[in-house]
């Protein structure tokens, strides 16, 4: 079976924001272009960018549900970013020369109980994804489809946080793809391992707050997983309506 590519998103700033794509060229090696380019670090954290660390450092929707409602657009000529919330007025900014503003309209969204937030890094060598290689999340709707009828009425599927979303192929049929291969358009990726989920997916990213057991709904299949990461190890460019075949 294959499947179609639906919807492609970015997230320029780490849990700050998403924005969707019509395509995009993936490089070997490397994650989606300007994915997770930068991140805020909190005040517990002496993350500077110079290499990858763990989410643990950064403040992230699994610590601050507020953060799950923003939306993003990138000027990619500039380096510079424009945040919408439902809660602010939108900010633009540049990330590397303006981290203070982004504190400034973000930093009431982390609670008072959690390290705050303290500025904000360019990933130097790659962006902050949630693995220890440079990774795309590539994303099923029968499989969201699939958790909305368990939990019983429909869910966002932005609370995945997810790359590359397709359509056309069976539920849960990406956990098949472990250690193969996969072509999306010209490109082709190698699936590393599933996607561990936490407590972000219960963000409702309209709102920014916490509306869904979806951790439950997953352990009713025995895991807590949803969506594959994989590493690109064909350069190519990908579009919305691609074909999606496993090789």
């Amino acid at each position: 079976m294959t499947g179609r590519v639906t919807a492609i998103w970015r997230f320029p700033v780490k849990s700050h924001g998403r924005e969707a794509l019509d395509a995009v060229t993936l490089t070997a090696g490397q994650t989606l272009p300007w994915d997770r380019h930068w991140a805020v670090a909190h005040d517990q954290s002496d993350a500077d960018g110079s290499q990858w660390v763990s989410c643990r450092n950064f403040s992230i929707g699994s610590k601050a549900p507020g953060l799950g409602a923003i939306t993003a657009r990138l000027d990619e000529a500039t380096a510079t970013v424009t945040l919408s919330h439902p809660e602010r007025e939108d900010l633009t900014f540049r990330p590397d020369t303006e981290g203070d503003k982004l504190i400034a309209w973000a930093g009431g969204f982390i609670p008072e109980n959690r390290a705050q937030s303290s500025r904000v890094v360019r990933g130097e060598t790659r962006g902050f994804t949630d693995s220890d290689f440079p990774s795309v999340t590539l994303c099923n709707m029968s499989s969201h489809r699939a958790v909305e009828q368990r939990i019983g009425h429909k869910l966002s599927a932005h609370r995945w946080r997810g790359n590359l979303w397709f359509d056309g192929l069976a539920p849960w049929e990406e956990f098949d793809w472990v250690d193969r291969e996969v072509q999306i358009g010209e490109a082709v990726l190698l699936v590393r391992e599933r996607t561990a989920r936490c407590l972000a997916t219960h963000n409702n990213p309209e709102t920014g707050q916490r509306d869904a057991n979806v951790l439950e709904a997953l352990d009713s299949w025995g895991h807590r997983d949803f969506s594959v990461l994989a590493e690109v190890v064909r350069s190519g460019r990908i579009a919305v309506g691609d074909q999606v075949a496993r090789l």
